[in-house]
């Protein structure tokens, strides 16, 4: 009988070569990751049937990550077992007689305590972050800085209404098939990520986003009864006092039940709005609106010939054609003055300040590095050189303008992703981009004559327009 026959055979010669060849770098390294795996699932496995519909990155954490570690695992514990298998053949150094599987014998005691170290130390550190880790890959921080280049993004929906709603709830939702569509999606944006090659600034509109009924429905809905809102807007002058005024307007929303006001006319039961647009839907030159009775109405500009209605996109009217940035808006600078000025973060006391801070804003940076530089620093200079005297006596009041004024570059400004003002437009309104007037334009024409109208009282009514002290706020009890 041969020294490899004497070893493998015997009654249990099946086994004992097997713990002592198991004792090996690659394969306790193989037993480390099978144990992780199987700890993992059973921690997963409950919250996968409690809310799997809920967590969008649990499926690929189960099916994808988890099925990987064990079989690398089991693929190492045999790759060790040959490659010391291999190494004791050569060097002649296979045991003629293995000892019993008892306590005493070396190899057994050492795999049975690895063993046991790495099931306790995968069931107190590994369950944890197994599940700390889904969590966290559902989480918008994962979202916004870890997993994508998202600075802008990220940025505005730090400082928007919908901040503790995750990003997950709208960009990939629940369902199996949304959550296989994302991936997709996101597999190819990884590789673009790892290569560089992924478009500056990111374009838009998104045509991927999901449908505002199975996202933005969730938690707002066409049947919910809006009414009446007061709007008060400051504006500050551009001149040495910087002179406050308000524009006061009622915004008819309408909803519910109601055909008139904004949402009345738009979403109220019933009613379906189909548009024609090019791919960056500022043109509409064709609409077509049916009512809540059921009566169709076709509406288009002189642009809307034969010949080029293949030029545009046909789609049904949603949210996001009015709501265009509901948790990522970007301000232009008169409107971003206007808001640090209210608010106290730019002193509206300085004179001159709006004027000289968006000849500031407005100068092109190559870097945020640089605006960081050179904002605070053109405006501290400005008033150092221009009005020393103020300077002097507010230099504190003067350094946090200097600051907030760099805050609002921040918020709006990214050279590095060529993302300036008004890269990116909102068209909820039409102060500042054309917004409704890309439908509401009088120009809109039925084969009836009818237009859609641009009548400001159809969705607000005006009270007062940059008034420095508005009448109707002292009489609704509202003081500047």
């Amino acid at each position: 009988m041969t020294k490899t026959e004497k070893y493998l055979g015997g009654a249990r010669g099946w086994l004992q070569p097997l713990v002592h060849l198991t004792n090996n770098p690659i394969s306790f390294v193989g037993v480390f990751l099978l144990t992780a795996a199987g700890v993992a699932f059973f921690f997963i496995l409950p919250v996968e049937i409690r809310a799997g519909a809920k967590h969008p990155y649990l499926g690929i954490f189960s099916f994808v990550v988890l099925p990987a570690t064990f079989f690398l695992g089991l693929l190492l514990v045999p790759v060790g077992i040959w490659l010391r298998l291999r190494g004791e053949r050569r060097r002649h150094l296979l045991p003629e007689v293995l000892p019993p599987l008892t306590w005493q014998n070396r190899d057994f005691r050492r795999l049975v305590q690895f063993f046991g170290v790495a099931t306790a130390f995968n069931v107190i550190i590994g369950g944890y972050y197994s599940h700390a880790t889904v969590t966290y890959m559902d989480s918008s921080g994962f979202c916004g800085v870890t997993c994508h280049t998202m600075k802008p993004e990220y940025t505005a929906y730090l400082d928007s209404p919908h901040v503790n709603v995750p990003c997950v709830d709208c960009h990939v939702g629940a369902g199996a098939r949304a959550n296989v569509e994302s991936k997709w999606r996101g597999a190819g944006q990884l590789v673009a990520m790892i290569l560089d090659s992924y478009e500056r600034p990111i374009p838009t509109p998104v045509t991927t986003l999901r449908p505002a009924r199975e996202t933005c429905e969730n938690c707002h809905w066409p049947q919910k009864f809006g009414g009446y809102r007061l709007r008060v807007w400051d504006k500050f002058a551009e001149d040495e006092h910087n002179s406050p005024s308000k524009s006061v307007l009622v915004m008819r929303i309408g909803g519910g039940s109601m055909t008139t006001g904004i949402h009345g006319f738009h979403v109220a039961p019933g009613i379906v709005i189909e548009y024609a647009a090019n791919p960056k839907r500022t043109e509409i030159p064709w609409v077509r609106y049916v009512d809540a009775q059921g009566n169709a109405t076709e509406y288009q500009t002189e642009d809307w010939t034969p010949e080029n209605q293949g030029n545009y996109e046909r789609r049904t009217m949603d949210c996001l054609d009015c709501h265009t940035r509901p948790s990522h808006q970007f301000q232009l600078p008169e409107r971003a003055m206007d808001g640090a000025l209210s608010l106290g973060r730019i002193d509206p006391s300085l004179p001159w300040v709006k004027r000289k801070g968006l000849e500031i804003l407005k100068k092109e940076y190559a870097t945020t590095a640089e605006a960081e530089q050179q904002i605070p620093a053109a405006l501290i200079e400005y008033y150092q050189k221009e009005h020393p005297e103020i300077y002097a006596a507010r230099r504190e009041a003067v350094e946090r303008s200097a600051q907030g004024l760099l805050e609002i570059y921040k918020r709006n400004v990214f050279p590095e992703m060529k993302v300036t003002w008004g890269t990116y437009p909102d068209y909820i309104g039409h102060t500042d981009f054309i917004g409704c007037f890309r439908c509401h334009d009088d120009l809109h024409k039925s084969a009836d004559g009818r237009t859609i109208s641009q009548d400001c009282s159809a969705c607000h009514e005006l009270l007062a327009v940059e008034e420095s002290n508005p009448e109707i706020l002292g009489k609704l009890g509202i003081r500047p």
